[in-house]
């Protein structure tokens, strides 16, 4: 477990500082420059023949601002590169250019297979570096965690939750969904681990038991999961220096598959001419190769970005007071006790106290032990002298543990018991709700 200590959580305004060591390249004038051509070529396919309800959703999301966030603009490439993707393959184009032989479709033809081409690198390059830059994220909020069962609770609880999100985009799939239900369905997945990242911070949810009454996870990482993604959080800075570039690339992919979409509807009538295939084959050359370059960019800035910072960096370390710990007062020759009815196998029982010291060095007696439904005892950790100790035990049968902090052997001299204990419930990820057909 790394150090958190003199740490506190990113600001906004050291990151602010930082990015100014990462100034975003400028986009080609390219993109600006055929965004609309390709987006005027579309509007000229409207003039003699309306939209369907289908192009008139796509429309109606080219004509909205892209979204504000970073992910979620992603995601939005993401799923237009997918849909165009499909557009390209020979079984969705129009009847006629799929049977036809002549030259001028053959050479078409050749067009759009380089063009998917383009767009299923582009797709891998974004897939991977959302995946390592998800993994990197939860990979540093697990270096600060104790490197004990609590860390593999939480790697358990969200590989499970990675499992059961991928089958439910399975099932979608089998169902026959199309590609915007899927992407509808894994950005509200996303949110929830949005959630789930807030609820690590803030010890609610499916983690209220595993965080909120687990011993020794610094203060400092719970700060920062619960606020990383805040509206005005550290993120916002992110958004605002590098969002607007990818706003652009944004609204160009949509631009660009709705000339496709637009152009498939109405093949038989309005066959692609010579100079719209040159704008298409421009624009998506443009697009593929600034979006890689952004990712490449982004990249770099992400992996070099700071999560924790020193206090003095910050401005300031607030003192915290950890009012979970307790203290006790052990009378010479006495001892003190906690106890646990535990209901469930696999329920974890930790630990974690200090003797206060005084002017000279003090230790207690500490040991763990299990009694059984008839009132047979079992030890389970030894007796043995500590100044300090944090530890937990995995349960294996129901029934009463003790927890012994032991005094007696002291003629003279009291002891002061700072201490902590716990009963941690095994953690189940609760039922997802059904949802039922609207």
């Amino acid at each position: 477990m790394a150090s958190t200590e003199g740490l506190v959580p990113i600001t906004r305004n050291f990151l602010a500082s930082y990015y100014d060591k990462y100034p975003a390249p400028p986009l080609s004038d390219d993109v600006s420059r055929l965004s609309s051509q390709i987006r005027s070529l579309a509007n000229d396919l409207l003039l003699d023949s309306p939209p369907s309800q289908e192009e008139s959703l796509l429309i109606e999301e080219a004509d909205r601002q892209p979204p504000h966030k970073i992910d979620e603009n992603m995601w939005k490439n993401r799923e237009h590169m997918e849909e165009i993707i499909f557009l390209l393959k020979r079984s969705h184009w129009p009847a006629t250019l799929q049977q036809s032989s002549a030259p001028e479709d053959v050479e078409l033809a050749n067009v759009l297979g380089k063009l998917s081409e383009k767009f299923e690198k582009t797709l891998n390059t974004l897939k991977s570096f959302q995946a390592v830059n998800s993994d990197r994220i939860f990979n540093t909020v697990m270096t600060y965690m104790p490197q004990d069962f609590r860390g593999a609770l939480i790697r358990q609880q969200r590989e499970r939750s990675e499992r059961n999100k991928q089958a439910e985009v399975d099932a979608l799939v089998n169902s026959g969904a199309s590609i915007r239900d899927r992407y509808s369905l894994m950005w509200k997945q996303q949110m929830d681990r949005r959630r789930q990242l807030a609820q690590l911070g803030s010890a609610t949810g499916v983690y209220k038991t595993l965080v909120k009454y687990l011993v020794g996870v610094p203060q400092v990482l719970l700060d920062f999961v619960r606020q990383i993604n805040d509206d005005d959080g550290p993120m916002e800075e992110q958004r605002h220096r590098y969002g607007p570039p990818l706003y652009s690339l944004t609204a160009m992919v949509i631009f660009i598959r709705l000339f496709l979409f637009l152009s498939w509807g109405r093949f038989d009538a309005n066959k692609l001419k010579r100079h719209q295939v040159a704008i298409l084959e421009q624009a998506v050359d443009v697009y593929t190769s600034e979006f890689e370059s952004f990712i490449k960019f982004i990249s770099g800035v992400f992996a070099n970005s700071p999560f924790f910072i020193s206090a003095e960096a910050a401005g300031a370390l607030e003192t915290r007071k950890n009012d979970e710990y307790k203290e006790i007062t052990i009378p010479a020759g006495k001892n003190f006790e906690v106890s646990f009815s535990v209901d469930s196998v696999n329920s974890y029982i930790a630990w974690d106290f200090s003797v206060v010291q005084g002017k000279i060095s003090t230790d207690i007696g500490f040991s763990l032990e299990y009694t059984n439904e008839s009132g047979e005892k079992t030890l389970i950790l030894p007796y043995r002298r500590h100044e300090s100790d944090q530890g937990n035990f995995c349960t294996v049968l129901v029934g009463n543990y003790k927890l012994l902090w032991d005094n007696t052997y002291s003629t003279f001299f009291k002891k002061v018991l700072r201490y902590r204990v716990d009963c941690i419930p095994p953690v189940v990820e609760p039922m997802q709700p059904t949802n039922e057909a609207e």
